[in-house]
């Protein structure tokens, strides 16, 4: 049989499955809590994932009702997680909770955090290369005041998760704008059914010396797990919103860059699963590991698993990995046509990644010797992985493709925390059917 039948068949084959492997797949995505109802006490299954390590990620399934709260703003969330302190609770949100707002959670703009005198038109003008050069990061009063407006901001944009939570979304479009999730130091965090949207710097710093011909930098992601385990982070969608970097003017010759990263794991985080996520029309989109020096913290932790997201028309970091043991599986990667791409995977500082059996869509103009970016010495493997519907060994591709970055195949170690593993042909459509917000089964 010709290898053209062969795989024609295969297709055939696989998508002929997918609908039961769908229907199979769905109840294994939660388990109820004994107890409890609905998926509001649904706990991490056995075996899914390093969340499931070393103990069980449960979140606030053991809530009693006092400690079960609807909110709706941001000064309600924050009561709740107050509240109730480290006693399991569930956090439901019910609507669009906008991180940027007032007491009684009306949205406000960058205005109402401009102190000192800052301005944007007066930031240009002191730090414009032509006079100021490029050979000094900005110092003096304006540069004070950025960095006092943004203290303000800060103070209303990041929201810290306590232990023993469940964080969930009320139906299918409870969303959070502009706010900075914070996983920080806590154990066992249940975050689901939510639309992550948007969570901008209103104080972006100019570096004139960072890179070539300098860049703008700002803060914030919008849900970032810091020094924390057993996190389990599922049936989310992640993205810019409405202020896509595309539509953001430039200064100084570069993109005035109010966003940083979608979802970042770092400083120790540990025993993370992620999945049926979306994530989506981003540039820097996660990081696993935030340092190269940070060994002292991450080596021995960062284990993480991601399977079943759809990483769509993002440019990066999907994950840059370091350090940890990251299993990443059945995931469903797409760069349409006139996006921008730069690379998947990116191999970092004693990384220890394992990537199998994932699906790539990439439009005609990307190259897929580029779905690998290695940035360090480091092994990995990478099995059974297929770009545009073609098996493809992605460290033979990536070596020959980019022969100055040349990969070593094996990881140092096998995954065996997965529940089931899906062949690569089905991933494009079960992720498209069952990833994101408002698709939890059940609920």
């Amino acid at each position: 049989m010709s290898a053209r039948r062969s795989r024609t068949r295969a297709i055939a084959v696989a998508m002929g499955c997918a609908s039961l492997a769908l229907a199979l797949s769905v109840p294994a995505q939660a388990s109820a809590h004994p107890g409890g109802k609905g998926v509001e006490r649904s706990v991490l299954p056995a075996g899914d994932g390093w969340a499931s390590a070393e103990g069980s990620t449960t979140g606030g399934a053991a809530a009693t009702p006092d400690h079960i709260y609807t909110v709706s703003n941001r000064a309600e969330l924050i009561a709740a997680f107050k509240d109730a302190g480290d006693a399991p609770k569930i956090v439901r949100i019910d609507g669009t909770v906008h991180g940027n707002a007032d007491a009684e959670g009306t949205p406000i703009d960058c205005d109402a955090y401009r102190t000192d005198g800052y301005t944007l038109d007066g930031y240009l003008a002191a730090y414009d290369p032509d006079t100021w050069g490029r050979t000094e990061v900005p110092s003096g009063p304006m540069e004070d005041a950025r960095l006092a407006s943004a203290k303000l901001q800060k103070a209303a944009v990041n929201v810290y998760v306590p232990s023993n939570t469940t964080l969930i979304g009320v139906g299918k479009d409870a969303t959070v704008i502009g706010a900075s999730i914070q996983i920080q130091g806590v154990s066992n965090v249940i975050v689901r059914n939510i639309g992550f949207e948007d969570t901008y710097d209103c104080f972006p710093q100019w570096d004139p010396t960072d890179g070539e011909t300098g860049h703008w930098n700002s803060e914030y992601d919008n849900l970032v797990v810091h020094g924390s385990d057993h996190v389990w982070v599922d049936h989310n969608t992640f993205s810019d919103g409405d202020r896509p970097d595309a539509g953001q003017p430039r200064y100084f010759d570069e993109l005035y860059q109010q966003h940083d990263g979608l979802f970042d794991i770092v400083k120790g985080a540990d025993l993370v699963t992620v999945s049926w996520n979306v994530l989506k029309d981003h540039d820097k989109t996660m990081l696993l590991g935030n340092s190269d020096g940070a060994a002292a913290t991450d080596r021995g932790k960062l284990r993480v698993t991601l399977h079943h997201n759809l990483f769509k028309n993002v440019n990066e970091r999907a994950p840059r990995v370091r350090f940890g043991q990251v299993d990443s599986y059945n995931n469903h990667f797409v760069a349409t046509k006139g996006s921008v791409y730069g690379y998947s995977y990116g191999v970092g500082a004693e990384s220890h990644l394992v990537a199998e059996h994932n699906a790539f869509t990439l439009s005609g103009e990307f190259d897929k010797a580029k779905i690998i970016k290695k940035w360090s010495e480091s092994s990995l493997t990478a099995a059974d992985n297929y770009v545009n519907g073609r098996r493809t060994d992605l460290i033979a591709v990536h070596n020959a493709g980019v022969p100055e970055e040349q990969l070593t195949s094996g990881a140092g170690w096998t995954p065996a925390l997965r529940n089931r593993v899906d062949h690569p042909l089905l991933v494009p459509l079960l992720v498209g059917l069952g990833a994101g917000t408002g698709r939890i089964p059940g609920a």
